[in-house]
């Protein structure tokens, strides 16, 4: 962000994928971190494998847990004196059918690890961050993806609340617009984690998981409100976003689905 300033970040799904990558880049770049996630093991091990471990602190929590997420935010700030950069980066993707009457479960599950723990996730800094967001950059990252620009078939509690992650974070961007926050929100498009790696279709324009975290942390630093990453799917989503419904559901009907859950 700034010449010789060490920023303090919370990033929830630490353990894996998306949120680990970025721990790794972060941490090498100087960082001091709050690694966020249900696996302790993981987290513990993750911390061990970062550039001065004796700075990061580990926090085996669940994202839909409010109270113990609520707990580990306080924490962090009190141990960090100032937090500057907060990424809702934990969520689940597993395929759902509207007509199977187990998905509704999922469907749940889906909107609330994805959605209302992006919100219990940015809650508990606003306030500590207004305080300092004028002399310091201070960001709420929300972890969205192209899967939110239209709706895929097979994956509609995914695509949903992916489209919701966009809008909140669009209209909390606009809330907080005076206070020196920024939002800042990250779509991702295929990137090599254990969340894609179970998928058998193409993916095209797959990128490995340690440049999209040097791209979305590129991108925070910056204070861009939105962005597409890796850059191709940018294009592909600016065209999904004008394709009319008649065209895009002619040429999405027989796309590649993702599996259920059994």
């Amino acid at each position: 962000m700034h010449a010789q300033f060490t920023p303090a970040v919370f990033i929830t799904g630490a353990s894996s994928g998306l949120g680990a990558a970025m721990a790794r880049e972060y941490a090498a770049q100087g960082a001091r971190l709050a690694l966020v996630g249900r696996r302790a093991e993981a987290l513990a091990s993750l911390r061990d494998s970062l550039a001065n471990p004796q700075w990061h602190q580990i926090y085996a929590v669940d994202v839909n847990d409010q109270e113990a997420l609520t707990q580990a935010a306080q924490d962090f700030i009190r141990v960090a004196g100032k937090v500057h950069v907060v990424i809702a980066s934990a969520g689940i993707s597993v395929g759902t059918l509207t007509e199977v009457s187990e998905d509704l479960a999922v469907f749940t599950r889906v909107m609330q690890t994805n959605v209302m723990a992006t919100v219990a996730s940015f809650a508990p800094f606003i306030a500590h961050m207004q305080q300092h967001a004028q002399q310091e950059p201070c960001r709420l990252v929300g972890i969205a993806s192209v899967a939110g620009i239209r709706g895929l078939p097979g994956a509609s509690a995914y695509s949903a609340s992916k489209a919701a992650v966009i809008s909140y974070c669009e209209s909390l961007r606009v809330e907080l617009r005076s206070s020196g926050i920024q939002v800042v929100t990250i779509a991702p498009g295929y990137i090599d984690t254990p969340m894609t790696q179970i998928n058998t279709y193409a993916m095209p324009f797959l990128m490995p998981a340690h440049l999209f975290a040097q791209r979305a942390i590129a991108t925070i630093q910056a204070g861009t409100s939105y962005a597409v990453i890796p850059w191709q799917m940018g294009v592909v989503a600016k065209v999904l976003r004008v394709l009319p419904n008649w065209v895009y559901d002619r040429a999405f009907a027989n796309a590649p689905r993702k599996a259920r859950q059994e």
